[in-house]
Protein backbone atom coordinates (compact mmCIF):
# COMPACT_ATOMS: atom_id res chain seq x y z
CA UNK A 1 0.00 0.00 0.00
CA UNK A 2 1.80 3.46 -1.06
CA UNK A 3 1.46 5.95 2.29
CA UNK A 4 -1.41 8.95 1.80
CA UNK A 5 -2.14 8.34 -1.68
CA UNK A 6 -5.71 8.94 -1.34
CA UNK A 7 -6.70 5.31 -1.22
CA UNK A 8 -7.85 2.82 1.88
CA UNK A 9 -6.40 -0.84 1.99
CA UNK A 10 -10.25 -3.00 2.47
CA UNK A 11 -10.06 -6.09 4.79
CA UNK A 12 -11.00 -9.40 3.42
CA UNK A 13 -14.58 -9.47 4.53
CA UNK A 14 -15.09 -5.32 3.35
CA UNK A 15 -14.21 -6.71 -0.44
CA UNK A 16 -16.46 -9.61 -0.03
CA UNK A 17 -19.34 -7.17 0.71
CA UNK A 18 -18.53 -4.70 -1.70
CA UNK A 19 -18.03 -7.33 -4.12
CA UNK A 20 -21.52 -9.24 -3.53
CA UNK A 21 -22.44 -5.19 -4.59
CA UNK A 22 -21.73 -5.61 -7.93
CA UNK A 23 -22.87 -7.47 -10.81
CA UNK A 24 -20.07 -6.85 -13.91
CA UNK A 25 -16.22 -7.26 -13.27
CA UNK A 26 -13.97 -7.92 -15.31
CA UNK A 27 -11.70 -11.48 -15.45
CA UNK A 28 -8.04 -11.34 -16.26
CA UNK A 29 -6.68 -14.84 -17.80
CA UNK A 30 -3.49 -15.59 -20.23
CA UNK A 31 -4.19 -15.80 -24.33
CA UNK A 32 -1.29 -16.45 -26.54
CA UNK A 33 1.23 -15.60 -23.56
CA UNK A 34 -0.58 -12.19 -23.25
CA UNK A 35 -2.91 -11.03 -20.51
CA UNK A 36 -6.51 -11.01 -21.90
CA UNK A 37 -9.71 -9.23 -20.14
CA UNK A 38 -12.91 -9.90 -20.78
CA UNK A 39 -15.98 -8.04 -18.85
CA UNK A 40 -18.46 -10.74 -17.15
CA UNK A 41 -21.29 -10.71 -14.84
CA UNK A 42 -21.20 -13.10 -12.09
CA UNK A 43 -22.21 -13.39 -8.88
CA UNK A 44 -20.59 -14.57 -5.59
CA UNK A 45 -21.83 -18.26 -4.58
CA UNK A 46 -20.80 -19.07 -0.83
CA UNK A 47 -20.77 -15.98 -0.35
CA UNK A 48 -16.72 -16.02 -1.62
CA UNK A 49 -16.07 -17.84 -4.52
CA UNK A 50 -16.82 -15.91 -7.66
CA UNK A 51 -19.22 -17.49 -10.65
CA UNK A 52 -19.65 -16.72 -13.86
CA UNK A 53 -21.46 -18.87 -16.56
CA UNK A 54 -20.63 -18.85 -19.95
CA UNK A 55 -20.30 -21.28 -23.30
CA UNK A 56 -19.04 -25.01 -22.78
CA UNK A 57 -17.74 -24.34 -25.88
CA UNK A 58 -16.29 -20.81 -25.63
CA UNK A 59 -12.87 -20.02 -25.36
CA UNK A 60 -12.76 -17.93 -22.12
CA UNK A 61 -14.23 -21.72 -20.64
CA UNK A 62 -11.14 -23.33 -22.24
CA UNK A 63 -8.48 -20.99 -21.72
CA UNK A 64 -9.28 -20.33 -18.23
CA UNK A 65 -10.27 -23.88 -16.23
CA UNK A 66 -7.69 -25.18 -13.98
CA UNK A 67 -5.90 -22.01 -14.37
CA UNK A 68 -5.23 -19.23 -12.02
CA UNK A 69 -7.36 -15.95 -12.98
CA UNK A 70 -7.41 -12.78 -11.48
CA UNK A 71 -11.02 -11.01 -11.34
CA UNK A 72 -11.75 -7.35 -10.19
CA UNK A 73 -15.24 -5.14 -10.01
CA UNK A 74 -15.38 -1.82 -8.85
CA UNK A 75 -17.49 1.20 -8.72
CA UNK A 76 -16.40 4.59 -9.33
CA UNK A 77 -18.59 7.81 -8.62
CA UNK A 78 -16.04 10.56 -10.89
CA UNK A 79 -18.07 13.46 -9.76
CA UNK A 80 -17.66 12.63 -6.14
CA UNK A 81 -14.22 11.26 -6.76
CA UNK A 82 -14.96 8.08 -4.83
CA UNK A 83 -15.15 4.36 -5.39
CA UNK A 84 -13.63 0.80 -4.53
CA UNK A 85 -11.69 -2.18 -6.79
CA UNK A 86 -11.74 -5.72 -5.98
CA UNK A 87 -9.44 -8.19 -7.30
CA UNK A 88 -10.05 -11.92 -6.69
CA UNK A 89 -6.91 -14.38 -7.13
CA UNK A 90 -7.69 -17.61 -7.34
CA UNK A 91 -8.29 -21.19 -9.38
CA UNK A 92 -11.15 -20.72 -11.79
CA UNK A 93 -12.70 -24.37 -12.44
CA UNK A 94 -16.00 -25.72 -14.61
CA UNK A 95 -18.37 -26.88 -12.42
CA UNK A 96 -18.64 -30.76 -13.59
CA UNK A 97 -20.86 -31.91 -10.16
CA UNK A 98 -24.37 -32.45 -11.56
CA UNK A 99 -26.33 -31.46 -8.11
CA UNK A 100 -24.01 -28.53 -8.09
CA UNK A 101 -24.65 -27.24 -11.36
CA UNK A 102 -28.32 -27.32 -10.65
CA UNK A 103 -28.69 -25.51 -7.66
CA UNK A 104 -26.60 -22.99 -9.97
CA UNK A 105 -28.61 -22.80 -12.51
CA UNK A 106 -31.58 -21.77 -10.30
CA UNK A 107 -29.30 -19.29 -7.90
CA UNK A 108 -26.46 -18.12 -10.35
CA UNK A 109 -25.98 -15.49 -12.66
CA UNK A 110 -27.63 -15.31 -16.43
CA UNK A 111 -26.03 -15.15 -19.10
CA UNK A 112 -25.81 -12.32 -21.44
CA UNK A 113 -26.07 -14.15 -24.52
CA UNK A 114 -28.03 -17.27 -24.38
CA UNK A 115 -25.85 -20.58 -25.55
CA UNK A 116 -27.26 -24.02 -26.94
CA UNK A 117 -24.99 -25.41 -23.68
CA UNK A 118 -23.85 -22.92 -20.82
CA UNK A 119 -21.11 -23.87 -18.10
CA UNK A 120 -20.91 -22.56 -14.67
CA UNK A 121 -16.74 -21.51 -13.93
CA UNK A 122 -16.22 -21.19 -10.33
CA UNK A 123 -13.63 -19.47 -9.02
CA UNK A 124 -11.87 -20.12 -5.54
CA UNK A 125 -10.50 -17.00 -3.68
CA UNK A 126 -6.38 -17.59 -2.56
CA UNK A 127 -5.98 -13.69 -2.34
CA UNK A 128 -8.62 -11.24 -2.15
CA UNK A 129 -7.49 -7.43 -1.94
CA UNK A 130 -9.03 -3.85 -2.29
CA UNK A 131 -9.19 -0.28 -2.38
CA UNK A 132 -11.36 2.23 -1.30
CA UNK A 133 -10.79 6.06 -2.80
CA UNK A 134 -11.78 8.37 0.17
CA UNK A 135 -11.90 11.92 0.44
CA UNK A 136 -11.95 13.18 -2.86
CA UNK A 137 -9.05 15.31 -4.17
CA UNK A 138 -7.81 17.51 -1.78
CA UNK A 139 -4.65 19.59 -1.69
CA UNK A 140 -2.99 20.60 2.21
CA UNK A 141 -7.15 20.66 3.42
CA UNK A 142 -8.05 22.37 0.31
CA UNK A 143 -10.89 20.96 -1.99
CA UNK A 144 -9.93 20.89 -6.00
CA UNK A 145 -12.69 21.05 -8.46
CA UNK A 146 -13.17 18.27 -10.35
Amino acid sequence: MYANDGFRELCRQECLRLLATASVGRIVHTRQALPAVLPVNFCLDTDTAVVLRTAADSELARAIDGVVVAFEADEVDAVAHAGWSVVVTGRATVVTDPAEFGRLARTGPRSWVASPVEVFVRIEPELVTGRELVGGRTIKGVDLPA
